[in-house]
């Protein structure tokens, strides 16, 4: 007897799924494109930028995994499992940003960041997973196509709102320690968007039963006791290795005199030892596994497919932080001669970074439709590679363009990178994963994007400061060559 399929969606219920993503990413996206313009407007220097960014990888670390583990076991009936928490987070995040650009201070404006993220990432996750909840797996490339689809709509609506606010007659400039009218209204806006795309899909779309999932996975319900025994078998060496490393890094900063928050980098691996420790003491002592038991053990205990496809992630996320951080500097300092964030230069140049990233969006929003075809053609895995070949030729790129207007050719193939990071690390991974597991494991592959915007916030700033302090531009380079990192670490991944 052959376990039940699930519906077979037409274009309309791919798009129903996915368009609550619509409005999350314009909030991302406004976030990305006009954090560190808020910051230098409310007079932070450019080396503070990374620590300030800080808050946007952290609150997703902490965040996904916990959603993912949660969202597996709820049920709410007609409320359904994932959809309570894309409300409750559109309801944070709109009001995130409704407040942010009201910020009377740095302080309240780098904590309003944090709420933000954590808003968005508590939407965000669900999703992720929701796509694989409601469809068979000979629907997972179109589905996580048409989210990336709406993913780069919502970014260009996001990224290019100031600026055609601008355009309208709505003042672009401020006094000093003041954000701007067109970033006010943008951000307004943008809340409202939030809220309504993810009230569609939530009333648009009804969800599968927990007896329904467990007979498409085919296996029980119940938990199967695995991460118990990943947990047990776990050497006791393991976590005293992080713990460990947790402090050399800290050691490391201290004596180097390195950014004060790489300290945050040895903290974090110092307490997933502790949290490992604590772990694996109470799934010997045979107490079934908590919250922090399931994370811990899923994480040690993750399919090598899911651990190729980390390592790819860790590069391709690398070279986009980079780019979310330096862009605005990079631009506006090198091809509008304006480092100054009071002068009217600089606003302007921070408003054609608003056009750029929505030009990167826009072209992935485009692309993402054909990467169905594609990857039905050459596969996800080579999909992946030549989009992140693409990127790579596009952050190199931007060293030769002659003003700013060309830079719009440098993110074509950005764009085409963006498209494919978006889908098919998904894809791949929704199809190889336990049906009951898959928020958890979503939420876990947040780490291997996480980890390394941490790195960049904090190591970059290092690198920055030593090496090229006035010429931020030299940041794109790393973000070719950890691009072009990524496409050779994908050659590994078999479908």
């Amino acid at each position: 007897m052959t376990a039940p399929r699930r519906r077979h969606q037409s274009l309309a219920g791919l798009a129903n799924i996915s368009f609550g993503f619509f409005g999350i990413q314009i909030g991302f996206a406004l976030q990305n494109a006009n954090m560190s313009r808020i910051f230098q407007s409310l007079g932070t220097s450019l080396d503070d930028l990374p620590a300030l960014w800080v808050a946007a990888p952290l609150t997703g670390l902490l965040v996904q995994p916990v959603i993912g583990h949660f969202s597996d076991r709820t049920w709410l009936g007609r409320f359904g499992r994932r959809r309570p928490y894309f409300l409750a987070g559109a309801l944070l995040a709109a009001l995130s940003l409704v407040v942010m650009p009201l910020s009377p201070a740095l302080l309240v404006a780098a904590m309003m960041l944090w709420v933000l993220d954590a808003s968005l990432n508590i939407s965000m996750e669900p999703f992720r997973a929701f796509v694989g909840d409601m469809l068979d797996r000979d629907q997972h490339a179109a589905g996580y196509g048409v989210q990336t689809a709406f993913i780069g709509a919502g970014a260009v609506f996001g990224s290019i709102f100031p600026w055609l606010l601008e355009q309208a007659g709505v003042s672009n400039v401020a006094a000093p320690g003041q954000i701007p009218d067109s970033v006010r209204f943008a951000f307004w806006f943008g809340g409202a968007a939030l809220l309504a795309s993810v009230l569609w899909t939530v009333v648009t779309t009804s969800e599968y039963s927990p007896a329904e999932m467990a007979a498409f996975d085919g296996v029980a319900e119940a938990e199967d006791g695995s991460t118990a025994r990943v947990l047990a078998a776990r050497p006791a060496i393991a976590p005293l290795l992080w713990i460990a490393s947790g402090a050399a890094v800290v050691v490391l900063v201290a004596l180097a005199g390195l950014e004060k928050e790489m300290y945050l980098l040895g903290a974090l691996l110092a307490g997933y030892g502790a949290a490992s420790l604590v772990a694996i003491r109470a799934a010997r002592a045979g107490r079934s596994p908590g919250l922090l038991g399931h994370i811990v053990g899923d994480f040690a205990g993750m399919p090598p497919l899911m651990k190729r496809l980390a390592v790819v992630q860790f590069f391709s996320w690398s070279a986009l932080f980079i780019m979310w951080i330096n862009t605005t500097p990079v631009v506006t300092q090198v091809f509008f001669a304006a480092p100054d964030a009071a002068s009217p230069a600089y606003q302007r140049g921070a408003n054609w970074v608003d056009v750029l990233f929505a030009t990167y969006n826009g072209v992935a929003a485009v692309s993402a439709l054909l990467l169905p075809w594609l990857s039905a053609r050459i596969g996800k895995a080579r999909t992946h590679v030549v989009g992140l070949l693409c990127g790579a030729g596009g952050f190199a790129s931007i060293f030769v363009m002659p003003d700013a207007h060309w830079l719009l050719i440098s993110e074509i193939g950005i764009g085409i990178a963006w498209s494919t990071i978006l889908a098919m690390p998904y894809a791949i991974l929704a199809s190889a994963l336990p049906q009951r597991k898959l928020g958890i494991y979503m939420g876990l592959f947040n780490v291997f994007v996480v980890t390394p915007q941490l790195l960049v916030a904090t190591v970059m700033g290092s690198i920055t400061r030593h090496f090229f302090p006035t010429e931020p531009i030299w940041t794109m380079a790393f973000a070719a060559v950890t691009m072009a990192g990524a496409a050779v670490a994908m050659l590994r991944v078999r479908e």
